[in-house]
């Protein structure tokens, strides 16, 4: 194959990559019934049929004629397929095939005499026919599911479907004398190599030249059971090749054949799922619309959904709007903004003093529960004891300590950081670290009860002891 064959491959399998990436990108998303996993994607079909030298679309072939889709001479074809289905509607599918394509030119008769080719003129030297023997032909096809005549149904029977792809197709031309294909008068089989035409036979060692080519086609699947489907279609078959059926005067454009084929597929996988190139995407509607049972099922879980979400809102309704729903307020109607505890009750703080320094000693610095994050009122208190120690050049010990709730263990270490809180404000006041001696207690000597959310409320505090 030379720059322009590979160019266009390059263009044909762009284009194939791009229909199939949209669609099975679009597949991703489990938007068929739940995901593809519930349905059986595997497949493979045995195939054949017969091929012309012609498309349905028109045209001639280089054999020097315009034909008609038969053109009287047909060659057999047949092969197999191996498929994923990615969706409904796109699956990507590898197809290979082998056979013959056959044509003819009832404009010349005879040949030289001899039979022997003598000129690079080859309709002068009498051919007459063409065999053009497919060795092998390989393709990988994007296959679209355009519809079927019974998408009302729950289970389709009949899908539509087309495909284009890129191919490979291993070929060699063999031109006679008579329309019955005897009298060669020209076969290169063993000697194909650089497929140069003109002045010289091409020379090699080949049996088969290679040529690119991009099928496209039409066809429709009918259900059979489960596991089987009918497979009929028709393929225009577009090569890269000017000399498919041969050297000619004729030999002036890119050359192309059709193939009529039947076959059976085979759906690979448990029977208990779904064959998803049948899937009906209109059945959960019909289920909707049709299905007495299912309707009623669908609307008792409504109702069930409508019961639980009534439940829900009841549970969640907090009336005085203190952050403890009505279920659970032993204090309902609070006024707006009072601090409750777990019950919806008010938390009564002890009356804070005028002065927290009295006679030299120093109130114990109160916390939050669970926190060791200083309060703003305990600033005025800790600046005074800070800048006492800066002038002295004295020492505190500072005791942390906290009430009963959680663990002794998470309570020991929460008393620590309450006074290392301290501790660390003293030092940002310019008191130095090493006349500050922070120590934790956890639960150890409550200075009220921890029965009830005020004694628990004193006993959050670090002691501050010169």
């Amino acid at each position: 194959m030379n720059y322009s064959t590979i160019k266009k491959t390059a263009v044909a399998a762009s284009l194939v990559a791009a229909l199939g990436y949209a669609d099975v990108a679009q597949a991703q998303t489990p938007t068929v019934f739940g995901g593809r996993s519930q349905y059986r994607t595997w497949s493979i079909g045995l195939q054949g049929g017969i091929t012309t030298p012609n498309a349905i679309i028109g045209g001639s072939n280089a054999y020097g004629q315009k034909v008609g889709l038969f053109q009287n001479k047909v060659g057999e074809y047949y092969g197999l397929t191996i498929r994923k289905q990615f969706s409904h509607l796109f699956g990507l599918e590898l197809e290979g095939n082998r056979g013959s394509i056959k044509t003819y030119n009832h404009d010349v008769s005879g040949n030289n005499g001899n039979g022997i080719v003598e000129t690079t003129d080859w309709l002068a030297a009498g051919s007459k026919s063409v065999k053009t023997d497919v060795n092998w032909a390989a393709s990988l096809n994007g296959v679209f599911q355009l519809g079927t005549i019974d998408f009302l149904r729950r289970e389709n029977a009949v899908n539509f479907y087309a495909k284009v792809g890129l191919g490979v197709l291993a070929n060699n031309p063999v031109m006679y004398s008579n329309n019955d294909f005897t009298g060669s008068t020209f076969d290169n089989k063993g000697n194909w190599g650089e497929e140069i035409f003109g002045d010289r036979v091409p020379t090699g060692d080949r049996d088969y030249k290679l040529t690119a080519y991009v099928p496209v086609g039409l066809g429709v699947k009918f259900k059979l059971s489960e596991v089987v489907a009918l497979n009929l279609g028709y393929t225009m078959n577009f090569t890269d090749d000017n000399y498919l059926y041969g050297p000619s005067d004729y030999s002036t454009g890119k050359q192309k054949f059709s193939n009529l084929y039947g076959g059976l597929e085979f759906t690979l996988g448990s029977r208990d799922k779904e064959n998803l190139t049948f899937a009906n995407p209109v059945a959960t509607l019909y289920d909707e619309l049709k299905d007495p049972s299912l309707r009623n099922e669908v609307e008792a879980l409504k109702q069930r959904v409508s019961t639980l979400e009534g439940t829900v809102d009841q549970l969640g309704k907090d009336s005085d709007g203190d952050g403890v729903s009505d279920k659970f307020d032993k204090c309902p109607n609070t006024p707006a903004g009072t601090v409750v505890d777990g019950s919806g009750c008010p938390i009564k703080f002890p009356e804070p003093k005028n002065d927290a320094v009295v006679g030299g000693y120093y109130a114990p610095i109160g916390f939050e529960f669970d926190s060791s994050v200083l309060k703003t009122e305990s600033y005025s208190t800790l600046d005074k004891l800070a800048k006492e120690l800066r002038d002295s050049n004295g020492t505190v010990t500072l005791d942390g300590y906290a009430s009963a709730e959680g663990t002794e263990e998470y309570n020991l270490t929460l008393s620590k950081d309450r006074a290392n809180a301290v501790k660390q404000y003293l030092v940002n006041a310019g008191v130095a670290a090493s006349s500050i001696n922070a120590n934790g207690y956890g639960e150890a000597n409550p200075i009220a009860s921890n029965a009830t959310e005020e004694g628990r409320v004193q006993n959050r505090r670090v002691e501050i002891k010169k």
